[in-house]
């Protein structure tokens, strides 16, 4: 995964780290992506971006997407009272970024009780993005309001799978002001949206673009992709990963996280983590401080409609089974995988054959091979789940109980 965290030592350095997007266990690519959470800096804004009085309002901009309108004012009056500052003091070990000192990054406010969402990487220190190695708390996190007021919070707990945090503040005294969630369900592609944080330390900024795509796969603070991510075209930089990105209804329909550079900077590609990944996360966290995953034990390739003709598969959809991991669920239900010795090139890729292809699971189809590790990351340890699955040109229904996700392992 990705983002970017500026230490507060380094005024404005963007730490870039290079990433492997791998499509479910299949062929992999690289591609460079930071994290963004930043120092308070002497610097402006991103362009285009709006900074100021959240009380403020004034004529703002209007965005048209067919019939629907886009009130960039409106909603950074709705929205910027419950959005924060996030300041972070790390063990001179490192942060999650690989630094150490400390950092900030942005999140929003949940409910009256205090609580605030962010990404783990804002306030946790460690391992590197992508890496498996333990990741430990803050020392010390502070919070500041727009209202100017700042305190204390409380880690309640992180999940490094999803990049999640959740802390809190003690209310009293405060003006809290919640934002409402909204859902992926409502999301599509080309609606506008605002991202706010504070980029470079720049309190209440506000960018707006639009939902680039709904379905793309990024790195977590561990071994494991998160899936059905949403990309952005709004302005994403260091300082403002933990942020809303707020929907055309005025919800948060996801929480800022990455963007995808060669320079450092925004380039028009970011990601941010759908909001009910992050609500599932969070509501684990207030309850146990932690959150556990589902886990199936499967890399996979994709099945393009030409590589399943070249196959003679009946099926133009589905997860080609690539590896199975001794041991996994999968292994223990006897999923097979195709030899190592039985391989064609499709299209310049090695592909296994003879291995099982997971066409469907609970009846869901799996249309892409992102597919399946999105749906197995909804569900939970322990559950039973049936896969359809194609064996030597049958179907077949193979049933499988879950395990807990590991720290590292494949992705599906």
């Amino acid at each position: 995964m990705s983002g970017a965290r500026l230490p507060l030592s380094a005024l404005v350095a963007v730490l870039v780290l290079a990433i492997a997007l791998v499509a479910c266990g299949g062929e992999q690519g690289s591609t460079t992506i930071t994290q963004t959470d930043a120092d308070a800096p002497e610097t402006t804004t991103d362009s285009g971006a709006t900074n100021g009085d959240p009380e403020a309002g004034g004529e703002g901009s209007a965005i048209g997407t067919g019939s629907e309108v886009f009130d960039a004012s409106a909603v950074y009056a709705d929205s910027a009272p419950g959005v924060v500052t996030i300041l972070s003091v790390f063990p001179s070990g490192g942060d999650a970024l690989g630094g150490g000192g400390a950092g900030q990054g942005s999140g929003f406010v949940l409910n009256d009780e205090g609580e605030i969402a962010t990404n783990a990487h804002v306030i946790a220190s460690g391992e590197q993005t992508g890496g498996s190695g333990e990741l430990e708390p803050a020392r010390q996190v502070y919070i500041q309001f727009a209202d100017r007021n700042q305190v204390p919070a409380e880690i309640i707990g992180f999940d490094p799978f999803a990049d999640v945090a959740l802390l809190k503040v003690d209310p009293e005294g405060l003006d809290l002001q919640p934002l409402e969630l909204g859902s992926q369900a409502d999301v599509e592609v080309g609606q506008p949206v605002a991202a706010l944080g504070s980029p470079f330390g720049q309190q209440g900024s506000l960018s707006t673009g639009i939902v680039s795509a709904d379905d793309r796969s990024i790195d977590s603070l561990t071994d494991f992709q998160i899936d059905g991510a949403l990309q952005t075209d709004a302005s994403i930089n260091p300082g403002n990963s933990g942020g809303p990105l707020i929907g055309p209804e005025g919800t948060v329909i996801g929480i800022n996280q990455q963007i995808n550079t060669t320079s450092g900077g925004n380039e028009g590609v970011g990601f941010a983590l759908p909001i009910d990944l992050a609500e599932r996360s969070i509501d684990e966290l207030r309850a146990d401080g932690s959150v556990s995953y589902a886990y199936l034990g499967v890399s996979t390739n994709e099945l393009y409609p030409q590589l399943a003709e070249e196959l003679e598969l009946p099926s133009e959809t589905g997860a080609i089974v690539a590896e199975v991991v001794p041991g996994s669920p999968a292994d223990e239900a006897g999923l097979r995988a195709g030899e190592s010795g039985d391989r064609i090139t499709f299209q310049g890729l090695p592909i296994r054959t003879g291995g099982d292809v997971i066409t469907a699971v609970d009846g869901e189809e799996i249309v892409a091979a992102s597919d399946l590790p999105r749906i197995v990351s909804r569900l939970d340890p322990g559950e039973e789940i049936t896969l359809d699955v194609l064996r030597g040109g049958d179907t077949e229904q193979v049933d499988v109980t879950l395990a807990e996700r590991p720290d590292s392992g494949q992705s599906g």
